[in-house]
């Protein structure tokens, strides 16, 4: 497992920053209640954009660490960063004392970031900071297969190396590993590439990843997974279809990507192209180079 620093991806970071005005571009004039999403008011959209930082920050312990969405939302919508940052300190402080409060807390993170990103139209994922106020933009190169205690071998290389990443090739393995991967990757932000060869169980990882980019020279495939001894070949096929399907749909992935694997034997497999995998939302972005 090695840690690289990926040039192509910090553009787009770069170009995220200045688009939504933290590099010297205009701020717009603040919205009227009235103008604002969904019926929220200024207080309430406040308090979801500290909540998403807040999560951000929580999940990677790292004061350096928000998210996209955030950034999106304080320009869109007229905020002072000050403003987010003291509403974060008051949702904090509220939260140590009162237990009700930490647990609307606790369910007002479940979705924020996902809100604002439906609010502002740009893409959830982690953004970090350094100390001198630079992006950071590590990401985890992983290569081979998805054996036991994968996930925590990944999780932990991540948290290490703070990074915001993983560009995996893997000719699949364990499927629990790569779900409980894919899972946390999802949750926290986390971005997955794909530019060698990524079968299988690497498959599941990809599809965790917030933002999922792949290459012109990226190789998907996929087949049926193998069954359980204990379960007979007609059973286990059954419960091996539902359960991919429904970590597919679980990862906003069209699950028919699960019932072209279930037409593969385990000893053969289909090669997804890439306009598959955007057309199904396995990949999100066709990228030249990771």
């Amino acid at each position: 497992m090695t840690t690289v620093t990926r040039p192509a991806v910090a553009l787009a970071l770069s170009a995220l920053l200045l688009i939504t005005g933290c590099a010297g571009i205009a701020r717009k004039p603040a919205p009227d209640d009235a103008a604002l999403p969904g019926g929220m008011n200024r207080d309430e959209l406040l308090t979801t954009i500290a909540t998403c930082h807040l999560r951000r920050v929580v999940q990677n312990e790292d004061r350096g660490a928000t998210d996209a969405v955030v950034i999106a939302a304080v320009e869109r919508y007229g905020f002072e960063v000050e403003d987010m940052v003291e509403r974060a300190n008051a949702l904090t402080v509220a939260a140590v004392d009162d237990p009700a409060a930490r647990a609307s807390l606790r369910r007002l993170a479940g979705t924020a970031c996902e809100r604002l990103a439906a609010l502002t139209g740009a893409s959830s994922g982690l953004v970090r900071f350094d100390r001198s106020g630079n992006i950071g933009n590590t990401w985890v190169v992983v290569n081979g297969e998805i054996h036991d205690g994968f996930a925590d071998e990944v999780i932990d290389k991540l948290r290490r190396e703070k990074a915001v990443g993983l560009l995996i090739t893997s000719p699949g393995g364990s499927l629990y590993e790569a779900r409980r991967l894919g899972r946390y990757l999802r949750q926290n932000g986390l971005r997955v590439g794909v530019k060698d060869v990524c079968t299988s169980a690497c498959v599941d990882v990809l599809a965790g990843g917030i933002e999922r980019f792949v290459t012109r020279g990226a190789k998907l495939g996929i087949h049926q997974s193998k069954v359980p001894k204990h379960l007979s070949s007609h059973e286990g096929g059954q419960l091996s279809v539902v359960a991919a399907a429904l970590y597919l749909r679980e990862m906003g992935i069209d699950d028919t990507v699960a019932l072209a694997a279930a037409s593969v034997p385990n000893d053969k497999m289909y090669w997804i192209s890439v306009a598959e995998a955007l057309e199904t939302g396995l990949a999100t972005k066709l990228v030249d180079s990771l």
